[in-house]
This record gives C-alpha cells, structure tokens and sequence, in this order.
C-alpha cells in the first residue's frame, strides 16, 4: 500500500510541476514580465515539492508510522482540493435559456439610426437625413457634433501612436476595404449562381446544419453555431448607409428568415494585446474583413442551394449579433458587453448569416461568465472611460445585464483614435490558447470555486492593472518599441 500511495503522490506532484513549467513558458511567451516572474517561482516551488518528495523517501520517511500518516493525509487533502475545483457546481438556468431567460419585461425594438456608429458615420450635416434624425432625436445633436469635430468614429485615426501611426492606420484601412466592398447589395444578399438557378437541393435540417457548419469553419471561422432569430434582435429601421443608397436610410426592416448562422474569428493575441494603440485595430479590422469574407461566402453557399440568405457583417447588419451568438450557443455576455466564448474569452468578433434554410438550432450554453464576471470586475477598473459599470446586473430595456455606456466608450475612441480594445485585453479569459490557459478556461467554466481562485491568481501574477505588451516587429508604433 505504501508503494503505491507514494507512487500516487510522486505522479500528481510531478504532474504538478509539469504544468507548473508549462505555465512559465507560456508567460514567457506571452511576454508578461510580471507573470514570467511569479509562475518561475511557483514551478520552483513545484519542483522543491518533488524533490523534497524523493529526499523523504530516500531516508526512508515514509516507512513510518507518521511518515505514512503524513502521506495518506497529503493525498487526502490533495485529492479533495481538486474534486472541489473541478466539479460541476450548480448551473446557471439563466444562461442555459439564452436571451429569453434575460428577458424581464418589454424589450423595444433597436433603431440603427440610434447606434453611435450610424450618426456618426452615415449622417451628414446639412442633409435632409440629419435634419430628420435630430428632429426625432434632439438629445444627441450637440455630443455628436463635438464629437464630429475631432474628426469622426475614431476621430483622427493612429492619435495615440504619433508621429509613427502611418504604417499601422495603413494596415487598418487596407482591411476595412474588404468590407465596403461586400457592402453591395449583390454581395450581402446574393443571388444564386447561374448554374443553380431556379434549383432547390432537398436536405434534412440535420444534414443542412452539418453542411453549412463545416463549410463555415473551412473558410475560415473559428466558432459556429445556429439560433431561431428572436425577431427582438432584429433592427427595426435601416441607420447605416454605403454605396449611396440613401433611399435605405429610415426604411423599416422586415426580415422573414427564420434562422440564423453565427460564427466567431479569433483575434490576434499579440496585437490586441497592445490595446489600446494602433496594432489592436489591424486585428478588428483583419478580423471584421475575415467575417465580411465569411459571411458573403456563406451566404452565396446558401444561395446555391436555393435558398434566401443574407449575409450580416461589419458594413451590413439586420440584426444584432452579440443575442444571437448567446442564443446560437457561443457563448455569454460579459459585463464588458462583449460575447465571452469558453475557447477565447471576448477575444473574438462575430458575423451571421440569415436564412430560409431549415437547420437544427444549437442551445445556449452556461461556461460561468455573469458568476466570473461578478467577482472580477477588472475590463471596470481598466476602463479609461468608465463605461463599463462596477455594479452587478441591472435591467436596462427590458432585459437583465450590465449595461455598456456607448456614448463615452465612443467618446474615447475618439480621443485615441483606435477602438481601444483596453477591457478585451485584460480581460482574464482572453489570455492566449495555451495549454494552462485552455485549463484554466475548462474550470472557471464548470466551477464557481476555480472562479474566484484564477480571479485572484490573475491580479497576483498579472496585476489588477495590465500594461500594454509590445507590439511585434512589423506592427510598431513607436521608436525602440
């Protein structure tokens, strides 16, 4: 018995230590200075356990009555640390209903005229349009204003990074082509290809959602999920205008799919890690031009088959995406208003595609986001702006949630001239895909004690206030950086 409880500790303490050193190589890869120092020293303190492990059994330690005493109440306590960490603790019924189980009362519909992005990139002063919309909405007139003076959505694009931004903004605006060009309405809602025309191919629902899935993660995306629209989360009125189609503006939308296909991209950790300088926004704008790729495609697949579908990307939206991808099973809305996947955290943009394509939708998913993001609060404390709220869950519009203020968070991409992306970076779930990270996410998403114990691990070893990380090489914003 005795060889085999210790043969039991020595695996678990070795075990130990070897996540204990992958860990350190992940930080040193990461680049955390901070973290590459306090993950050294716990695998110091690992590898001193092994070792103090095999010293006691050399001198013979464990062939004592209370050597072995020690030994039996060690692996009891042990083992019973990490039943309590890795079990399954109550779920969330929330959650696991999607956006109904947020829903408290009426919901009115969203307006894209209301968006800050719509007033402030698709109204222009003096036209018909504007006077309209500030006749309907006088409240807004005058911030929108102040705000246009500085130069617009993102105000002067690269301000944070100058003199040196040229290289970086010129990245940006090479991505965001991509999408203006699939802007089209040929290309958002495509008919299908000569060759197909005026063809149906019959498919089960079951056979469909596998085709379309697949098809979707081999363009390029990293999540898939399908959702029944909730009609709450389409747009009522038309506020974005490309291609000068000003006659779309206002029009009331009426969409008729009953399904939607939602897909998530991961973003580049290196460079939303320089958040909230200009590399941040080559990754959201790479990003956004990855999903204007995918959705189009996928919309034209559908169209193939002959069915109406309509892609939903970056330069066109019917609906809101962040509901659908919670109902599609993505994920859960973090306090930070982003979608908080199990995989990469808020790390991720999203992308849809609507259709009359029968499909089997997925289920909302509880991976412990409102539980972890009562304790953390850190995207709150980091947020420059403070439009991110400390408090818990309130209802806002009808539905349960913490409520992103929109107008101040704009205000200060405006001030930097990027999306500044601060609360993604130092949001603890959006550390890179390595393998203690991708453990760590396992357990925060089944255990509300892991929660509270990485919660604190991350302010130890990565502080309460992350500091930007460098850029890399090609993607420099300053000298020596």
């Amino acid at each position: 018995m005795e060889t085999i409880l210790l043969f039991i500790a020595a695996a678990g303490a070795g075990m130990q230590a070897i996540i204990g050193l992958s860990f350190f190589i992940s930080c040193v890869c990461e680049k955390e200075p901070r973290a590459t120092v306090y993950s050294g020293i716990q695998f110091l303190l690992m590898l001193g356990l092994v070792m103090l492990l095999f010293y006691l059994n050399t001198i013979g330690f464990f062939e004592t009555n209370s050597g072995l005493t020690f030994l039996i109440i060690g692996l009891a306590l042990a083992g019973g640390l990490c039943f309590f960490l890795m079990r399954k603790t109550e779920s969330n019924p929330r959650a696991l209903d999607g956006t109904k189980g947020l829903i408290l009362g009426e919901v009115p519909p969203t307006d894209e005229r209301d968006t800050v992005f719509a007033r402030n990139r698709t109204l222009r002063p003096g036209s018909e349009e504007y006077k309209t919309y500030y006749e309907m909405r006088p409240e807004f007139e005058n911030s929108d204003a102040a705000r246009r003076e500085k130069g617009g959505p993102l105000g002067h694009p690269g301000a944070i990074d100058r003199p040196h931004d040229r290289p970086n903004v010129a990245a940006t605006l090479a991505s965001l082509s991509i999408p203006l060009h699939l802007s089209q309405p040929e290309k958002f809602n495509p008919p299908a290809h000569p060759a197909f025309k005026g063809q149906r191919v019959e498919l089960n629902p079951g056979s469909a959602s596998t085709r379309v899935k697949g098809y979707t993660l081999g363009i390029g995306a990293n999540l898939v999920g399908i959702c029944e629209i909730n009609p709450l989360w389409v747009y009522s009125h038309r506020g974005e205008v490309f291609n000068e189609n000003w006659d779309d503006w206002g029009r009331k939308l009426e969409l008729t799919h009953k399904y939607a296909v939602v897909f998530a991209t991961e973003m580049a950790f290196e460079l939303v890690g320089t958040a909230p300088h200009t590399p941040t926004t080559i990754a959201s704008m790479g990003n956004y031009a990855q999903g204007a790729f995918i959705a189009t495609q996928l919309a034209a697949f559908i169209s193939n088959l002959g069915y109406s579908a309509t892609a939903n990307h970056l330069r066109h939206y019917d609906t809101l995406l962040v509901p659908l991808a919670v109902d599609a099973g993505l994920g859960e809305t973090g306090r930070l208003g982003y979608l908080m996947t199990k995989d990469y955290g808020p790390r991720v943009r999203l992308g849809a595609v609507t259709t009359d394509l029968p499909l089997v939708p997925d289920k909302p998913v509880d991976i412990g986001v409102v539980d972890f993001c009562r304790i953390c609060k850190k995207c709150a404390h980091c947020c420059p702006s403070s439009s991110i709220p400390l408090g818990d869950q309130e209802e806002a519009n009808g539905t349960f949630r913490w409520k992103l203020n929109a107008e101040t968070c704009f205000d200060y991409w405006g001030k930097v001239g990027t999306d500044c992306n601060i609360c993604m970076r130092v949001c603890p779930w959006s550390h890179a895909s390595t393998l203690p990270h991708q453990l760590i996410r396992s357990l925060i998403a089944r255990n509300r004690y892991s929660r509270q114990l990485f919660n604190l691990m991350d302010d130890i070893f990565y502080g309460t206030k992350p500091k930007p990380k460098p850029a890399p090489e090609w993607a420099r914003y300053k000298n020596g950086d």
